[in-house]
C-alpha cells in the first residue's frame, strides 16, 4: 500500500481518481489505498444504520469461496492488545474477500500494535475505539454495536481480556460490548504459554466455555520473545475464519444424523527415531473433505496421520502417526454410515525400527531394511461386518487410471474410487488443485480440474444424493 506511486498512473486514471478523491475529501493516495482494500468498490465509511445493509463485494472482484456459510454477514472484531495483533489485518481482509461485513473495535492496547487507520481501509468501516465517544454514545452506541453484529469476535483475546470477560468488567468499549451483546462469540486466545497454562486463566477459560463462549486455539509454536515455545499463538487467519463459516451456517444440512469416517494426510513409518518412510501428501484433500460433510450435517470423525495444517472447524479429530494407528482408529470409529478413506497410507514399514539412530559410517555397508506390509484400512473398512452404507477411496496413480482405480474399488469391496493422476508434473500431492475420475460400480464420472476445496463440495453432493436416491439406506 505504502508503495503506491500516482504520478506513474495513466493520466486518464489519474483524472478520475483526482475526481474521485475530491468527492470524498480525500488525498489521491488515501483514496486508492481505499480503493485496493475494498476491491475497486464504492468505499463506504459510514457505520452501519441499524437493519441496513452495508455489506462489502468480494475485495478484488474475486471470491475465493462463493460457497462461504457467513457470506453477507457481519462481524464485530475486537482487537486485544497483543503483537498477534497484525493477524487482524489478514483476517478482515479474508474475511471481507468472502462477502462478510467487519466492523473493528480496537481496545487501548490493541492500537500500541495496530492503528485505526490500516484497519479502518481493510475494513472500509469506522474503528471504534472509546466508550465515552460523544458522537456515537448519544443512541448508546456500544448497545447498537453489540447488537448488529452477527457474531462478535475476539482476536487476539488476552489473558487481561479474558479476565475482565470472566469476570463481568465493563470497563472500556470492547468489554461493555462484549457485556451487552446477545450474540455469540468467538475467542481466539494469545499470550505466553506461562500464562495460558497460570492457575487463574485456566479458571476464566472454563468460567467462559461453561456461559457458552466459543474458542479456537491457541496453537503451539514459538513465540515473540526469544527462546519461548509452547501453547499460546493466536490460530491463523484462515483456521478463524473456517470456524466462523461454521458458527454462522445456517444452511441445509442434508446429511444430518449420519456419521461419517474420513482419513487424511501421510503416514510416518519409523526406520530410526529420526527417519521414517512416508509417502507425500499434505492433507488438504482429505481435511477439506471432511470439513465438506461436517457442513452438510454429518458427524465427522477425521482420523489424520502427520500434517502441517489446521484441524478443520466442526469435526472431532483424531491424530496418529503410523499405519498401524490410522487402521485402529478406523476400525475403532465404526459403525458409521459413510467411511471416505484419502489417506495416503504408507503400503509398508520396517520390520522393526531401530532404537537408536542408524550410523552412517565409512567402514560399514550401507544397511539393508526388511520391510513388512502394512495392514489395508480401505479393504477392513470394505470387508468389515459393521461396513458403512458408503464406502469410498482414494486411488493415487501416475498411469492406468481407470484400469488400476476400478481394479482398487472391487478388490476393496468399495462403492466408489476417486481416482486421480499424482504424477510429479500434476503437482497434487501438496499443491491445491486434483483432476478427479469418480469410478462407480455403474460407470465412470470425469470431473474437471478443480481446486480441492471444490472437489471436497463435489464429492459431498454426490454423498448426498446417494442417500437420498438409495432409501432403503435413509
Amino acid at each position: 500500500m505504502a508503495s503506491i506511486t500516482v504520478r506513474n498512473l495513466d493520466e486518464t486514471v489519474k483524472q478520475a481518481l483526482r475526481l474521485r478523491a475530491a468527492r470524498h475529501d480525500r488525498s489521491m493516495e488515501e483514496e486508492a489505498r481505499l480503493l485496493l482494500a475494498d476491491g475497486v468498490g464504492e468505499p463506504d465509511q459510514r457505520p452501519m444504520a441499524a437493519g441496513g445493509s452495508n455489506l462489502p463485494k468480494p475485495v478484488g472482484g474475486a471470491d475465493p469461496d462463493h460457497a462461504y456459510p457467513a457470506r453477507g454477514k457481519r462481524i464485530l472484531l475486537i482487537i486485544g492488545g497483543g503483537i498477534a495483533a497484525y493477524k487482524c489485518l489478514d483476517l478482515i481482509r479474508r474475511l471481507r474477500e468472502r462477502g462478510v461485513s467487519v466492523r473493528p473495535v480496537l481496545t487501548r492496547a490493541g492500537g500500541e500494535f495496530v492503528t485505526p487507520l490500516s484497519l479502518g481501509a481493510l475494513a472500509a468501516d469506522r474503528v471504534f475505539t472509546d466508550l465515552f465517544d460523544r458522537e456515537d454514545e448519544h443512541d448508546v452506541g456500544h448497545i447498537r454495536l453489540s447488537r448488529e453484529a452477527d457474531l462478535i469476535v475476539v482476536a487476539p483475546a488476552t489473558a487481561d481480556f479474558l479476565a475482565k470477560m470472566a469476570g463481568g468488567h465493563a470497563d472500556d468499549l470492547a468489554s461493555t460490548v462484549v457485556l451487552a451483546s446477545d450474540k455469540p462469540i468467538l475467542v481466539a486466545p494469545a499470550m505466553n504459554p506461562k500464562m495460558w497454562q497460570h492457575p487463574a486463566t485456566v479458571r476464566n477459560y472454563a468460567t467462559l466455555e461453561s456461559d457458552g463462549v466459543h474458542f479456537i486455539g491457541p496453537e503451539a509454536g514459538e513465540m515473540a520473545e526469544s527462546d519461548e515455545a509452547g501453547t499460546g499463538r493466536m490460530a491463523e487467519p484462515m483456521a478463524i475464519v473456517e470456524r466462523i463459516g461454521v458458527l454462522l451456517d445456517t444452511g441445509p444440512k442434508p446429511l444430518a444424523g449420519r456419521i461419517a469416517i474420513v482419513t487424511s494426510g501421510p503416514t510416518h513409518e519409523p526406520i530410526d527415531p529420526v527417519r521414517y518412510i512416508a509417502n507425500r501428501s499434505s492433507g488438504k484433500q482429505g481435511h477439506a473433505i471432511a470439513a465438506a460433510l461436517a457442513r452438510a450435517g454429518a458427524q465427522v470423525k477425521l482420523i489424520s496421520g502427520p500434517v502441517n495444517i489446521a484441524d478443520p472447524a466442526g469435526v472431532e479429530v483424531i491424530h496418529v502417526e503410523t499405519a498401524r494407528q490410522m487402521h485402529e482408529a478406523a476400525l475403532g470409529a465404526l459403525p458409521a454410515d459413510i467411511a471416505v478413506m484419502v489417506a495416503a497410507v504408507a503400503d509398508w514399514r520396517t520390520d522393526g525400527a531401530a532404537d537408536e539412530k542408524i550410523k552412517k559410517t565409512a567402514s560399514e555397508r550401507t544397511p539393508r531394511l526388511a520391510l513388512v506390509e502394512n495392514p489395508d484400512i480401505l479393504a477392513a473398512v470394505g470387508h468389515h461386518e459393521r461396513r458403512p452404507c458408503l464406502v469410498v477411496g482414494f486411488a493415487a496413480e501416475t498411469e492406468k487410471i481407470d484400469k488400476h482405480g476400478r481394479g482398487k474399488l472391487e478388490r476393496k469391496n468399495a462403492d466408489w474410487i476417486v481416482a486421480n493422476d499424482v504424477s510429479p508434473e500434476t503437482g497434487v500431492m501438496g499443491g491445491d488443485a486434483n483432476t478427479i475420475r469418480l469410478i462407480r460400480r455403474d460407470g465412470i464420472e470425469a470431473w474437471p480440474t478443480l481446486s480441492k476445496q471444490a472437489v471436497a463440495e463435489r464429492l459431498t453432493e454426490r454423498v448426498v444424493d446417494y442417500f437420498a436416491e438409495n432409501t432403503a439406506h435413509a
